[in-house]
């Protein structure tokens, strides 16, 4: 990325939040505070951000969430996600305590109903990159099509403030592709964990060889026959459904969100921030918000 001075680190406040209940819930561990309420997704979502304040130093940070499982995608394919489970009882509460406690780090909480907060991540990210460097931190790889020049998606590790982070340039020398083209492969290949089928028959290594040579769909298209008969037969017997995976598959990157660049400056309080992780009797994050507070100061 470019060398500018400032600095926004765009944080998937959901993926941050199910990482961090499923790294305890695994163990039984639920960490139920004083008040009967369970706490273990906020303190592991607290420790993965305040991590990654101190690791990537940005002057500014949002937060993005899902705001509901209604969007324009399960308008478009009835069964969009629809093999996901309900979340757990114990996580319930928590989404509102996460929401709760990045107010209370002056952090903007960014969501909008209708779509998920991948779109909202993607608006922001493309509207402020050329004033700014940009840091998507994230689990979730659908985000690296997002990746430009002032760009960066950093996807969460095994364990607190573990990182492998993608450029453009780093992408397309681990796939073959173009970010740009994640889509394309997606659209072929569909996405088990979103529950869309791509074109049947057509896998992960197929998909993107394919994308790799033809660049994209309509491209591919185009040149159909050039494919063994194989390839040729499934793509036209699942055109639509390869249309339709494609355009499930891309963010949204012009969505009707609303973050100012004033709003999200971090300037976190450290005695507003540590009364309420006393409230919500959160342990061991002390450390966290100090280490995170004071590297603010280092800029």
């Amino acid at each position: 990325m470019n060398n500018k001075k400032e600095h926004l680190l765009i944080v998937d406040g959901m993926a941050l939040l199910f990482r961090a209940f499923y790294a305890t819930s695994v163990y039984g561990n639920f960490m139920i505070n004083s008040k009967g309420v369970p706490t273990n997704a906020v303190n592991g979502f607290l420790k993965h951000l305040l991590a990654s304040v101190k690791h990537f130093q940005p002057t500014h940070v949002i937060c993005c969430w899902d705001m509901g499982s209604k969007t324009y995608r399960s308008e478009l394919f009835d069964h969009y996600k629809a093999n996901r489970p309900e979340a757990p009882v114990e996580m319930l509460p928590q989404f509102d305590l996460a929401k709760k406690a990045v107010e209370a780090f002056n952090i903007p909480n960014v969501g909008l109903v209708g779509y998920e907060a991948d779109d909202c991540i993607g608006t922001i990210a493309k509207l402020y990159s050329a004033e700014m460097n940009i840091s998507i931190l994230t689990g979730d790889r659908d985000l690296l099509q997002l990746l430009d020049e002032n760009i960066q998606v950093v996807l969460m590790q095994k364990g607190i403030g573990q990182y492998k982070v993608y450029t453009p340039d780093f992408f397309t020398e681990e796939t073959g592709i173009l970010p740009a083209h994640l889509v394309d492969v997606k659209g072929l290949m569909g996405d088990s964990s979103d529950n869309y089928p791509g074109v049947k028959g057509i896998g992960e290594k197929t998909a993107y060889k394919l994308i790799a040579k033809y660049k994209s769909i309509d491209v591919l298209l185009e040149r159909l026959e050039e494919l063994t008969k194989a390839q040729r037969s499934k793509i036209e017997q699942d055109l639509d459904m390869l249309h339709l995976s494609r355009r499930l598959a891309e963010i949204a990157c012009d969505v009707p969100v609303e973050c100012t660049l004033e709003e999200a400056v971090f300037d976190a309080e450290h005695s507003r921030a540590a009364r309420l992780i006393e409230e919500m009797e959160l342990r061991g994050l002390h450390t966290f918000l100090s280490d995170a507070l004071n590297s603010r100061e280092a800029i």
